[in-house]
């Protein structure tokens, strides 16, 4: 709540002109995140969808894949990446510092070699709060240009009641670095809450003005001649035992020429103003209304379409942002000399992180689909197109419903469902 601040000067809202960047520090992020349970859910639950189902490594030795996904599991990698895209969410930056062990002494300014890797010991999720300075290369004419050279991270520790502030330059290839958000002419990433700032704010202004609607919803009046000739300490003395007497739908005790009436706030056209405030979160936080108010993960409706596309967008971030560091922390796994991997040169092996779908259908719509799919073979084999043992064999082969005929929310599975029934439509149209 901005108070007494609302229609001041310097309120965007008032002054009615495109407001200019208002950059957060870290403690007015922080008061923020706690303070706004639907703040919380934006920048929460996108981390937690895009690890929820984690991810599956394929390999030729299944063995291998399995150790290396156990290690994964005893380094916390997964909580590690969603904690990571939280803060980068939040504060515009994450990163995953990378203990390891090596074969002789090093520094962590010193690239990190993987041929001297012997294991890694520890993954730590934190955020830019940590980091007081970041070296982007900005030369354009380099391979690297943009990309994160070092970074200078406060390692500060506490013994007793006493700080210890140390800083070091750490090389990059010693942390993983989310960032999706960044201006040209700065190093460090953009917050999103920097961007929902106006949002949030006119929600929480929705929040205290339906607070006081709901406050003052009833009230009552009470009319009488005799209040004109009265004290203003006898009025103030009347109100305060009024308000006590008639609080409640008690019983009034009021004169012959004495009138007590109930009024009501007036509520019309509230909700429209209310969806125009959840449209605009939405909108900017670029997630649907359900899921920021915290629809259960995973499940879908067939008419959902908005939530499908948050998902796809989820997926697009899996694969063009998440994927990298995660490949880069499972080479790693195969070169260190202590790991599953053993010294095994990542390209030399074939190996592919597949991520798990991340939703499914409910029960309803996963019958309507297979009625579909069951009409759809129906045209097929009126039209000659395919024969009924084909379908049987296809639909529920040699040992009952295969798992081809159950929806699995994979993405290409849907694309598959939607061109045959298309096409089903279209021969049907065309023969019938």
């Amino acid at each position: 709540m901005q108070g007494h601040g609302k229609a001041s000067a310097k309120d965007k809202l008032t002054r009615q002109v495109p407001g200019i960047r208002r950059k957060l520090t870290h403690a007015e992020i922080s008061g923020l995140y706690a303070d706004n349970p639907i703040v919380q859910n934006i920048v929460d639950i996108p981390a937690e969808d895009m690890t929820r189902h984690w991810f599956t490594l394929r390999m030729k030795d299944e063995q291998l894949a399995r150790n290396i996904m156990g290690r994964l599991a005893d380094l916390k990698a997964k909580e590690a990446f969603k904690k990571m895209r939280m803060y980068e969410r939040m504060r515009g930056d994450g990163f995953i510092s990378l203990g390891v062990t090596q074969k002789s002494i090093f520094d962590l300014k010193d690239p990190l070699k993987l041929e001297n890797l012997k294991s890694i010991d520890y993954l730590h999720p934190f955020s830019s709060m940590k980091v007081s300075e970041l070296l982007i290369n900005d030369d354009v004419f380099d391979n690297n240009y943009g990309k994160l050279e070092n970074l200078r991270i406060n390692r500060a520790s506490r013994s007793g009641i006493q700080a210890v502030e140390t800083e070091s330059l750490v090389h990059y290839s010693r942390v993983l670095h989310d960032q999706t958000r960044r201006l040209e002419d700065e190093e460090e990433g953009m917050s999103l809450l920097e961007t929902l700032y106006d949002a949030i704010t006119v929600l929480d202004t929705s929040l205290w003005s339906v607070g006081q609607i709901l406050h003052d919803f009833t009230f009552k009046v009470y009319q009488s001649k005799d209040v004109e000739n009265l004290t203003k300490d006898e009025k103030r003395e009347l109100g305060m035992i009024m308000d006590f007497m008639f609080r409640t739908e008690a019983l009034a005790i009021i004169g012959a020429e004495e009138t007590l009436t109930k009024q009501t706030t007036p509520v019309s056209g509230i909700k429209d103003l209310l969806d125009f405030v959840w449209e605009y979160i939405a909108a900017s936080a670029r997630m649907p209304k359900s899921v920021i108010k915290g629809q259960e993960a995973g499940t879908l409706t067939g008419a959902q379409y908005d939530v499908m596309n948050y998902y796809a967008r989820i997926t697009s971030a899996q694969e063009n942002e998440q994927k990298p560091l995660l490949e880069q922390l499972i080479r790693m796994l195969l070169w260190a000399e202590n790991e599953p991997g053993g010294r095994i040169d990542p390209d030399k092996v074939e190996w592919e992180i597949k991520f798990n779908p991340l939703w499914s259908v409910d029960s309803k719509t996963d019958a309507e689909i297979r009625k579909i799919v069951a009409e759809t073979d129906q045209i097929y084999i009126s039209n000659g197109v395919i024969g009924a043992d084909e379908v049987r064999e296809s639909r529920f082969g040699q040992f009952g419903v295969s798992d081809d005929f159950k929806f699995s929310g994979d993405d290409a599975h849907w694309q598959r469902v939607a061109n045959e029934v298309y096409s089903a439509w279209k021969e049907n149209g065309t023969h019938g």
